[in-house]
């Protein structure tokens, strides 16, 4: 399976009084740079995300993004300070008999006081523990939306390769012909400039031109380079840096083949080569 460096997944989960968020976001990247976002609750954390992370992923910008907010409470999850309820209790009846005149304090008083009701509170290790969960929960939606433009990515590749391989088709029977056509061309032209093409010497040097301008093993090398890069896609995994070595390869042979020409269809015939095989260049740029 081809696996693109392009993801988003997103998770959340809510913990007693805390609400906790994880993004990661990936685009693609020459070798695997992460970077956080995290509160400063959580900073502590940042080299075991990043340990937890690198395991899993293998190329690729990515970043990871965690908010951690409070939430209010249920009823059910507020308990009372008892401690402070009886200090606040003993301190206004001190007060009443410095005071007799002062009012004594009502429930409702007592309960907004800072600290008389407790919320609950979520140990670091537990808080730390639900982050890791939540990470492997978003690597797994990260990996199915990769995969999913991997797919793509693949199925586009595939095309290119056969696009390409009609390229070479329409010009591989023709080799023959067009060394022979050359070498009679040529020929005639040194008639016409007085020269016998018959002579010995002159011969030679048609022959060796002739076989400079030969696309045989261009030819040869573009449907080696196509058949491996099918390959290498059927057998999936970590393709990007193989794949994007065999475009620049059919980037070179495209333009040897350019350099060669000798009439317009050829000519025509590289270009839309080099056309198809930037157009492969940029869609494997993307690949992990």
């Amino acid at each position: 399976m081809i696996v693109s460096m392009t993801g988003f997944a997103a998770v959340a989960a809510e913990l007693p009084g805390l609400s906790l968020a994880v993004e990661l976001r990936s685009v693609n990247h020459r070798y695997l740079d992460i970077t956080f976002k995290l509160p400063d609750e959580l900073r502590s954390l940042e080299p075991a995300l990043r340990e937890q992370l690198a395991a899993e992923l293998k190329r690729g910008k990515v970043e990871c993004r965690v908010a951690l907010n409070r939430v209010a409470a249920g009823a059910a999850q507020v308990a009372i300070d008892q401690a402070r309820v009886r200090g606040l209790a003993t301190a206004a009846a001190e007060v009443r008999q410095l005071v007799p005149g002062a009012a004594p304090l009502s429930a409702a008083e007592i309960l907004r006081w800072p600290g008389v009701l407790v919320e609950p509170a979520v140990a670091p290790e537990a808080l730390a523990e639900a982050l890791h969960r939540l990470i492997d929960q978003a690597l797994v939606e990260l990996a199915a939306a990769r995969a999913r433009e991997g797919a793509k990515l693949q199925a586009l590749l595939v095309a290119r390769c056969a696009d390409i391989e009609a390229q070479i088709a329409r010009v591989a029977p023709r080799i023959p012909t067009l060394h022979a056509a050359f070498v009679d061309k040529l020929g005639a032209r040194l008639k016409e400039a007085g020269l016998d093409p018959n002579d010995d010497r002159l011969k030679q040097e048609l022959a060796l031109f002739a076989t400079k301008i030969d696309i045989a093993e261009e030819v040869a090398r573009l449907s080696t380079h196509v058949t491996e890069v099918r390959r290498v896609l059927a057998q999936g995994g970590s393709a990007g840096k193989r794949l994007d070595f065999l475009a620049q390869e059919l980037h070179r042979e495209a333009n040897t083949l350019g350099s060669k020409s000798v009439d317009a269809e050829l000519s025509h015939t590289s270009l839309e080569l080099k056309v198809l095989i930037e157009q492969m260049r940029e869609q494997v740029q993307n690949i992990e």
